[in-house]
């Protein structure tokens, strides 16, 4: 009362009471005296006294009874089988719980709702959690423990016994999933082929079985539904059918049925009742010829229905004449040697066949062999000989037939087929050839130039791939008649040593003089051809010169040319050594032109000399002889004149020269003296000069060549 301290009188229990709240007055001793009052709250704070409660509940329809559930074993994966509920009285963390399933048992605790309530209480579904089997596990001792979150925590457990309770679950079990038995044939009806056992792990009616089979061999195979003994009901032939397959069913009594099943597979034995089968009575093969010896030419095909060692064969070539053999695995017949159809197209033999059965069987059959045919024979021709000819006269009319190739091929089909084509000595077209027939006809008006041996080259393909040619010559006389048969032999064997590349046709006398006139026109024509450039050129240089020194009345326009300058001997000009080391040039071309001699005849070449004598006197006109007109009179030019050229080959200076003049705008050279020195020159664009021991001087005209 002094102090105002509060003091617990007694203990409190949280879970009963949580709060407390009460007035507290405050009185002073004075007179009157004072009070005032406050108002206490106190939260009593909670401790982990009390530990989680379990509580187990049935839910849906499973039974649930002192503990104890009753569960099918046929329930499904996850199927909830009692509400489970736990507590705790406790607060905050004391109050939250962890509620799980111990032990390895097929059962699992799962939250009623996902949303989050009372910490303090919650509620589980117990769930199965794998599929439960009643002939594994009959009973679970399923045990579910509580702990709290407080510290320390405290925990509590239930437990509830499940007992699994037992359905037909299990099916009828055979102990192969596949039966397999032999059986042989030609058995006696009624005959036990195999027994089939199926177990059930079920009890009771659901253990209980009976067997059946299925309805497509129920004709043919019976079974024991009791006891699963199978049973033939025909005689089996493995010709027909070798091997059955089918079901045999086995059903228990539970509720529902359920049933198993398993594969028999009876395989027919086999017995030797049947012979080899050749697939054809007659086997046709073709083969090509010239085949490589040991060469496969075709391949038999046998069979036999047995089996095993009854169906296994031996193949034999009945009257072997050792061109044939046969291989055993596979019916594939060899030739031992090359096959040529010319000399023989078709082979025929039989062949055997022997199984290996107790005791054997055995069949034949025939093989026909046609042998095909390749191009390897080219053709042959047999009309006209090559040493032979035909005479035709010139005279003979278009188409005419001169003669007919004949042709044999010793091949077949294709390879047979001949066509003929000229492929040389037909220059002048002449001649054609039909390409089927091989008729050679004349297609060409025959001439003088046409007379004599004309040798035509026929070549004849036949159409195989690839082709095969042969040639042959086919020689044409053209003439009124024979005179002499042995000229006529000369020229022929001339022309089988002829390369067939050569024409050999006509007169060759007509071709000389033909080739003769042809020369001699053009030598004619090239002479002429010369005479007219330089007919041209002259004029043009004679038309440059009047444009450039112009033309006064009266005055002779060939002054220049023939009116020898005088100078004078006492004033020698000095000599230029630029001029000596320039002169070299002056050999640097040649010019060839025609010249005529001193008798009026024309000069050969450029090379022969102007002057067949000694002394040269006055040089003559080169274009002509003694008496030719001097054409610089009419051709002078007034063009810029080139320099002197000189032969490549000419000789120092001090020697003799020749000076023939090239296209020249004056016809005639001027000048004097036996001899004629080109030593010290000066020349310029339009004229050299020549000091020597002569006092005359000579002007070279441009466009000379001087040769030594």
């Amino acid at each position: 009362e002094t102090s105002g301290w509060l003091s617990v009188l007694h203990r409190i229990d949280r879970e009963e009471v949580n709060q407390l709240r009460f007035t507290v007055m405050a009185r002073d001793r004075g007179q009157p005296p004072k009070t005032d009052k406050a108002t206490v709250v106190l939260n009593i704070k909670d401790e982990n006294d009390n530990v989680p409660s379990i509580e187990i509940r049935k839910i849906g329809r499973i039974p649930l009874k002192d503990g104890v559930a009753n569960v099918a074993e046929d329930v499904l994966v996850d199927t909830p089988i009692a509400l489970v509920q736990v507590s705790d009285r406790d607060q905050g963390e004391n109050g939250v719980v962890t509620c799980t399933v111990v032990g390895d048992v097929p059962f699992q605790l799962k939250p009623a709702s996902d949303t989050e309530g009372d910490q303090n209480k919650k509620k589980y579904f117990l769930h199965t959690s794998t599929p439960l089997d009643y002939e594994t596990t009959r009973e679970f001792n399923v045990v579910i423990v509580a702990v709290d979150s407080g510290s320390p925590s405290l925990s509590s457990n239930n437990s509830l016994i499940v007992k699994v309770g037992d359905t037909n679950d299990n099916p009828p079990v055979f102990g192969q999933s596949v039966v397999e038995v032999y059986f042989p044939e030609n058995n006696i009806p009624g005959e036990r082929v195999a027994t089939v056992l199926a177990t059930d792990a079920d009890s009771g009616k659901n253990a209980e079985i009976a067997y059946s089979l299925d309805s497509s061999v129920m004709g043919i195979f019976a079974i024991d539904p009791d006891s699963g003994d199978i049973l033939v009901n025909t005689v089996l032939d493995r010709e027909q059918t070798d091997r059955y397959e089918f079901k045999v069913n086995a059903r228990d009594k539970g509720i529902p049925v359920l049933q198993g099943s398993t594969t028999v597979i009876v395989q027919v034995a086999d017995k030797n009742d049947n012979d080899p089968k050749f697939m054809q009575d007659v086997f046709t093969f073709y083969v090509k010829e010239n085949l490589q010896p040991n060469s496969p030419v075709g391949m038999v095909t046998v069979m036999d229905a047995d089996k095993g060692r009854n169906a296994e064969m031996s193949l034999y070539i009945e009257e072997n004449n050792n061109i044939f053999s046969i291989e055993n695995d596979t019916g594939t017949i060899y030739s031992t040697m090359s096959f040529d159809r010319e000399h023989q197209t078709t082979y025929t033999f039989r062949v055997k066949a022997v199984d290996g059965g107790d005791p054997p069987r055995s069949a034949t059959a025939t093989v026909s062999l046609f042998v095909m045919d390749e191009n390897d024979n080219a053709p042959t021709v047999t009309l006209p000989k090559n040493i032979s000819y035909t005479l035709l006269p010139p005279s003979s009319n278009v188409r005419t037939v001169v003669a007919t190739v004949l042709a044999t091929d010793s091949d077949d089909g294709i390879n047979a087929d001949l066509n003929y084509s000229i492929v040389g000595g037909n220059p002048f077209k002449l001649f054609e050839i039909d390409p089927t027939s091989g008729v050679v006809s004349l297609v060409g008006k025959l001439t003088q130039k046409h007379y004599g041996l004309h040798r035509l080259v026929v070549q004849v393909n036949d159409s195989g791939q690839p082709s095969q040619s042969t040639t042959t010559l086919v020689h044409v006389f053209v003439n009124e008649s024979v005179s002499n048969a042995t000229v006529i032999d000369s020229q022929i064997a001339r022309s089988l040593h002829t390369p067939l590349t050569q024409d050999i046709a006509g007169d060759p006398s007509y071709e000389i003089s033909k080739q003769r006139l042809s020369i001699v026109i053009g030598v004619v024509a090239g002479i002429m051809t010369v005479i007219l450039i330089i007919l041209i050129v002259v004029m043009a240089r004679y038309c440059r010169s009047k444009t450039k020194n112009g033309y006064e009345a009266g005055k002779k326009d060939h002054e220049d040319f023939f009116t020898p300058q005088q100078h004078d001997k006492s004033k020698k000009p000095k000599k230029d050594k630029k001029n000596k080391k320039s002169k070299q040039p002056l050999y640097s071309s040649i010019v060839t032109v025609e010249a005529s001699k001193p008798n009026g005849q024309r000069y050969d070449s450029v090379n022969e000399k102007l002057s067949d004598s000694p002394s040269m006197g006055r040089y003559r006109s080169v274009n002509g002889g003694p008496g030719s007109p001097d054409l610089a009179r009419h051709y002078k030019s007034s063009s810029p004149l080139p320099t002197v050229q000189l032969h490549p080959q000419s000789p120092t200076a001090g020697k003799k020269h020749q000076a023939v003049q090239d296209l020249p705008p004056a016809n005639t050279f001027v000048g004097a003296g036996d001899n004629i020195s080109i030593g010290s020159d000066h020349c310029s664009e339009y004229s050299c000069q020549t000091n020597n021991k002569y006092s005359k001087q000579m002007r070279l005209h441009p466009y000379i060549t001087v040769f030594g």
